[in-house]
């Protein structure tokens, strides 16, 4: 499950690929990618858990995206952290409880584990970690606010939008 970013939050991470494509890091780009934030994930998700998630109660939730992390080292990631709220915590614990009951919830997904991020460049060989930093790094934290929730099929290559969002 994915909470999606609106125009601009969105706009703004896809600004920030684009700077790192032409630094020739990979980024997530193109028509199936979308910025968001991962608040659950299973090896299958029922379709119960759709109908649920659909239900619950949901507002637009302004949220700050900060600084830049990186996550491993053999294969880094280069993500832009979320700036922790208890309302967006709230959000994910309600997402969390019906979604751990599926098989394959990583121990990540947890509340007490989960760090909530963008993600803007993946497998960046070691020896590029600098130039991707370098890069974003002159890049201020921004607002954005979330303004829906989808589930992102990977096998499938397909979104369900379940929450607002378009």
């Amino acid at each position: 499950m994915e909470l999606l970013l609106d125009d601009d939050g969105a706009d703004e991470v896809r600004r920030q690929w684009a700077v790192l494509a032409q630094a020739g890091i990979a980024s997530p780009r193109g028509a199936t990618h979308r910025p968001h934030v991962t608040v659950a994930v299973a090896r299958e998700i029922w379709p119960r858990i759709d109908r649920a998630l659909a239900g619950i109660e949901f507002h637009p939730l302004p949220i700050r995206l900060g600084g830049l992390l990186v996550f491993g080292a053999r294969r880094p990631i280069l993500v832009r952290p979320v700036v922790v709220t208890e309302e967006l915590l709230a959000l994910h614990r309600r997402v969390y409880h019906l979604v751990e009951p599926c098989p394959g919830v990583p121990a990540t997904m947890r509340p007490d584990a989960w760090t909530p991020h963008v993600t803007l460049a993946r497998r960046v060989p070691p020896e590029r970690l600098g130039d991707a930093v370098e890069a974003v790094a002159a890049d201020k934290d921004f607002p954005a606010v979330v303004v829906g929730i989808r589930r992102w099929d990977g096998e499938a290559r397909q979104e369900r939008i379940l929450i607002g969002g378009r």
